[in-house]
């Protein structure tokens, strides 16, 4: 068994080995200086930057940044049964969003107060679909479709430019109902989206995951535009019992080590024997998967380990302050224990619910929050690109019967303006 697998008590973690499991970073402040120049020259050179920056840091000269053409046709190019899977996929993810799509309301009081709330999407929103060590066609429909979905009028896909970009991603992007697809990638393609160039509109609202370059210049934008979140390396947290398959414990673990080096992949018990189980599948395996050393560099990093805990409870407790992205529970009642767990991006419940499933076509999405997010936002979906306004209307004894509530307190707070633009309506008879 692999040192780095060796089982550890949960009890006994002392405070260095907490703070790499409770303390996850995105790790952007080592590049933030470098992703600021990057994003000023995209601001004040535009498409010559971007060009100049694909050159750079992509060893890719890109003759036409502006790829929408070659999504559409991309479609005809892919494997039939590949295209089938996309759009299976895609029908599924847009399912599951509109059911989140809210409805306009307004309920008038016996007072005659009339209060309601409506809902309108945000015009121009641009999602970052990853590339580089690998293609991620279900990313693009994550992003594009609940866009769509809330009403967005204009969303653009920016992706990472190639010699031969993937033509099952620029289908996936097409398929999703992209409006514009532009080849450029890294901090420059936020700063294209925030800024605008000669090529690439500005929008109001980035979201997707990325490289910690992806995520600086995201955090250097904000204000500029929104953004969704600050998004880490992947990370998943199983919850495991004795009724668990270790061999199902540990396949999870090794397909979401394979994402990322520094992807955290975590297994907690309350059963040491079952921790043991769990170290030896995933050592017994590592070999046989195609991405190997990007899967033990990420089992060995100090966010990832099996732990075993003196009782469920206390492996509840490290779930619930570990607040993971994907929260796999794999146990004899797993929706006893997720009543107990609040703080999670994604919860995939049973045996037969791998993360896989949630990645690709499940339906719900899989843009979550990392690094601890979930205690205070959840991941993306309609909500993400709507905003609500309020509206109101008060008929004369409405106003009367709350006069005395507002002038009281508009003079507590010394605005006399506020509590006489009252007075002045009910005076008038």
């Amino acid at each position: 068994m692999s040192d780095t697998l060796q089982p550890r008590a949960v009890a006994e973690l002392g405070p260095d080995e907490r703070r790499a499991f409770f303390g996850r970073d995105a790790g952007v402040d080592a590049v933030r200086g470098d992703v600021r120049e990057i994003l000023d020259r995209v601001r004040e050179e535009g498409d010559v930057a971007l060009r100049e920056f694909s050159e750079e840091f992509d060893d890719v000269t890109v003759a036409n940044l502006d790829v929408t053409d070659e999504a559409e046709r991309a479609v005809e190019e892919v494997p039939e049964e590949t295209l089938t899977a996309i759009r299976e996929a895609a029908a599924n993810v847009r399912a599951f969003h509109e059911r989140q799509v809210p409805d306009d309301w307004t309920e008038t009081f016996a007072d005659g107060r009339e209060l309601g709330r409506r809902f309108r999407p945000l015009d121009r929103v641009g999602v970052y679909v990853p590339g580089g060590a690998a293609a991620y066609p279900s990313s693009a429909l994550m992003g594009v479709i609940p866009a769509k979905v809330a009403g967005v009028e204009h969303v653009a896909v920016v992706t990472p430019p190639a010699d031969e970009l993937d033509p099952v991603t620029l289908a996936a992007i097409h398929e999703a109902g992209a409006d514009a697809v532009y080849s450029v990638g890294g901090a420059q393609a936020v700063g294209a989206l925030a800024y605008g160039t000669e090529t690439v509109d500005a929008v109001r609202k980035i979201v997707g995951p990325g490289n910690r370059w992806v995520t600086a210049a995201k955090a250097e934008v904000r204000g500029t535009v929104e953004i969704d979140f600050l998004a880490g390396p992947s990370e998943v947290l199983i919850v495991a019992d004795d009724t668990a398959d270790p061999g199902h414990v540990a396949s999870d673990l090794l397909a979401q080590a394979e994402h990322d080096p520094n992807a955290s992949v975590v297994a907690v018990t309350d059963d040491e024997a079952v921790a043991t189980a769990i170290a030896e599948a995933v050592a017994d395996r590592v070999a046989d998967r195609e991405r190997t050393e990007t899967i033990r560099e990420a089992l060995g990093n100090d966010a990832s380990g099996v732990l075993y805990a003196r009782s469920m409870p206390e492996a509840v407790l490290f779930a619930e302050e570990y607040a993971a992205e994907h929260l796999s529970i794999q146990t004899a009642d797993p929706e006893a224990i997720l009543d107990r767990i609040d703080n999670v991006g994604s919860a995939f419940l049973g045996p037969y619910s791998p993360v896989a499933a949630g990645d690709y076509a499940a339906g719900t999405n899989h843009v979550l929050p990392t690094n601890g997010g979930a205690k205070t936002f959840g991941g993306l979906s309609v909500d993400t690109f709507l905003r609500s306004s309020t509206v109101q209307r008060l008929s004369r004894d409405a106003l009367d019967d709350l006069s005395e509530t507002i002038t009281t307190l508009a003079d507590a707070e010394g605005l006399e303006a506020h509590a006489a633009s009252v007075r002045e309506r009910l005076d008038e008879e």
